[in-house]
């Protein structure tokens, strides 16, 4: 592979400026570990002709003109929006940003659960009405002790799991094989899902959208959850049937939830989520951080590193 150019696609913009990765990764290029590896970076807009000179791009979303390149890197740790076959027959190589946001999404995570426990979403909601209201006496309650099963144990599990553990609470997990992972008190297959969400006051999603997960948690799985549980889904709108969703929450069949994800993105304004109680709602930014840039940076910086020496990219994925 050669890479004498690398473009910084403009959809970046979504979560960080184009010109702060530019300039991250101009800057790396002028070291001398990656002396001859990239000649030039630049911004482009996706257009054949902004890649006219590329030999890779980095990108938050799929563009046609990117079959024709060597390399695309994703941004984000999920690649559901890259045709992997398409790549795979035109020899395009694909990585992802496996790895940059445990920390970021876990402290999410957290927020989410102390903010469901702790009734923090509620004050917030009054104070844009003016409105002085303390909860129950029985309605705030504190997180230690509690159950969290977390779906999912790779990058985002894990910066989850650290956080819930550190709060005090027992953590379980789900993966397709039950290998021990530190931390976590048991761990479930997929096929064991149900059994592995039943007790637990919080089941959080963090696995990737592939044909396996779509539609993972379903009318069946939300109503084996405890009814005093709540859904915390920072992985994919698609793996949740979001109108079983709807139906479990309105229903009562759980407490309620923390959503950084949905089928249609944004949201709509008449979906039923916005106005649904004990239901946080967030526009898909639980891996967002001011770090965001350096972080990727530092992967593509590697990745150029490694193919520089005749070596396989970081975080390969086709």
């Amino acid at each position: 592979m050669r890479l004498d150019r690398i473009g910084v696609d403009e959809s970046v913009a979504a979560v960080f400026p184009p010109e702060r990765l530019v300039d991250r990764l101009a800057d790396a290029a002028d070291t001398d570990a990656t002396e001859g590896a990239a000649a030039d970076v630049t911004a482009v807009d996706g257009s054949p002709e902004s890649l006219a000179d590329c030999d890779a791009v980095v990108t938050l979303e799929h563009r046609e003109p990117f079959l024709d390149l060597e390399w695309v890197h994703s941004i984000q740790a999920g690649v559901d929006r890259f045709p992997r076959e398409r790549f795979r027959e035109a020899g395009v190589v694909l990585t992802n940003s496996t790895g940059v946001h445990g920390d970021a999404v876990g402290e999410t995570v957290a927020g989410f659960v102390l903010a469901l426990a702790r009734r923090v979403h509620e004050y917030a909601a009054n104070q844009a009405d003016n409105e002085w209201d303390r909860p129950d006496w029985d309605e705030a309650w504190t997180v230690a002790g509690e159950r969290a099963c977390v779906v999912g144990l790779g990058g985002l599990g894990r910066g989850i799991v650290d956080r819930l553990d550190g709060l005090g609470l027992d953590v379980d997990g789900v993966r397709r094989d039950p290998l021990p992972e530190p931390g976590v008190d048991r761990v479930f297959t997929v096929d064991e899902l149900r059994t592995a969400v039943a007790d637990a006051r919080f089941v959080v999603l963090a696995v990737p959208l592939t044909d396996a997960t779509r539609g993972l948690v379903g009318a069946e799985e939300l109503a084996a959850m405890d009814d005093e549980a709540y859904l915390v889904n920072v992985a994919r709108g698609g793996v949740v049937d979001q109108p079983a969703l709807v139906d479990a929450l309105r229903e009562g069949e759980i407490a309620g939830g923390a959503l950084d994800v949905f089928e249609t993105e944004p949201l709509p304004a008449d979906s039923p989520l916005w106005d649904l109680d004990d239901v946080i709602v967030s526009p898909h930014c639980a891996a967002y951080t001011r770090d965001y840039y350096r972080h990727v940076g530092a992967i593509v910086e590697e990745s150029v590193r490694r193919v520089a020496e005749g070596d396989e990219p970081v975080n390969r994925v086709v």
